[in-house]
């Protein structure tokens, strides 16, 4: 089984890299903004509704980064093979939604699985580090040697 995967690579004036951080089944992921390929839905109109879900943010895509080549097994333990498609996007409109100051600086609600916020990460500390999932290492380090 696949599991297809798009997300957005967004970058401020301040050349800050965008993240959120996501407290999801019981562990804690810093990642890029992104989500789930829907059925019928072509990758470019995924990335933009993931960022309108998520961060209330229309967006425009300027160019695909990378698609996975490696094979990797989600991290979920549903037995599906990630293939992860990332996209530079550019805000259509003024970044209005809230702003983490530290790493998961959220409360997790007893009765919540999921809880998210987005956080902007300086270019100097930006890295494969700041990130957890094993795909998104990759393109932090295509990111940095890029732009």
């Amino acid at each position: 089984m696949f599991n297809v995967r798009v997300y957005g690579i967004m970058m401020n004036e301040q050349k800050q890299v965008l993240v959120t951080d996501e407290y999801i089944r019981g562990g804690f992921y810093t990642k890029f903004p992104g989500g789930g390929l829907e059925f019928g839905e072509g990758t470019l109109q995924c990335v933009v509704r993931e960022f309108q879900e998520e961060l209330g943010l229309e967006v425009e895509v300027i160019e695909h980064i990378y698609t996975t080549d490696f094979f990797q097994l989600s991290a979920f333990g549903d037995n599906s093979q990630i293939i992860s498609i990332y996209y530079l996007v550019k805000p259509l409109s003024a970044t209005s939604f809230p702003v983490l100051d530290k790493p998961f600086d959220f409360p997790i609600p007893e009765d919540k699985t999921d809880v998210e916020g987005a956080r902007w990460i300086n270019w100097e500390e930006f890295s494969a580090e700041a990130v957890t999932l094993p795909i998104d290492k990759v393109v932090a380090d295509l990111v940095k040697l890029r732009y």
